[in-house]
């Protein structure tokens, strides 16, 4: 079996970054920027803790079908992935990543779950665009995200931008909250415990998914 490259995605993200300062003015990226470092002194979005218990949740899937992650957990350890959406390439290029080992975790005894706020049907978009072969389900209005105190509001000075940009979150999440989640990655045992937790206000920076297959094969 191919190995995936252990820093394979940190090198992939490092190349969005590159091509984002490329492409974006200068004053787009500061309000980016200055917005990653106010998420970082708020309150906001600072996830659980390794060794809390996962909230449990009863998510609708790409498919339609109803995903209890409780149920999941007693058939084995869950690597619980929020993400931001669709529109987000650094999201897109975190879950590309994570099929790329999807049978290295089943062969762990484990398997995937992502999560956003986006609409059943750009759930079902992102992963055929992505073909995954994995779970990704609709947090509808965050009240899961909010669960694992992931939940954040996007400053009112980058929703101009968001909409020049042509990212309608109204369209892509079915309300005008202008909330989403902080990214994060949880590993979650048998018994529903958080066995790792990964979260970054900057959304750049994601956890390598051969560190979680590492932290999967411990358990």
């Amino acid at each position: 079996m191919e190995k995936t490259p252990v820093q394979k995605l940190q090198s992939e993200l490092k190349a969005a970054t590159v091509q984002m300062e490329e492409m974006l003015p200068k004053e787009v990226l500061n309000a980016f920027e200055k917005s990653i470092q106010d998420l970082h002194v708020s309150d906001s979005g600072k996830g659980l803790l390794a060794g809390t218990k996962a909230p449990d949740f009863t998510l609708v899937d790409s498919a339609g079908q109803k995903v209890t992650l409780s149920e999941e957990t007693a058939k084995g350890p869950v690597v619980l992935i929020f993400y931001r959406g669709i529109w987000c390439p650094f999201c897109n290029l975190e879950l590309k990543a994570y099929q790329r080992i999807n049978s290295d975790i089943k062969a762990a005894g484990g398997q995937l779950i992502a999560v956003s706020p986006q609409t059943p049907d750009h759930s079902i978009f992102i992963q055929e665009q992505n073909e995954l072969g994995f779970h990704v389900l609709s947090d509808l209005q965050n009240q899961t995200a909010e669960k694992y105190n992931l939940k954040f509001k996007l400053p009112e000075y980058v929703h101009a931008i968001y909409r020049s940009l042509d990212i309608s979150l109204d369209k892509f999440n079915g309300d005008n909250s202008w909330e989403i989640p902080v990214p994060a990655t949880y590993v979650i045992d048998k018994a529903g415990f958080i066995r790792s937790a990964n979260v970054d206000a900057d959304y750049k920076k994601r956890m390598e998914p051969s560190e979680v297959l590492h932290i999967l094969q411990s358990l």
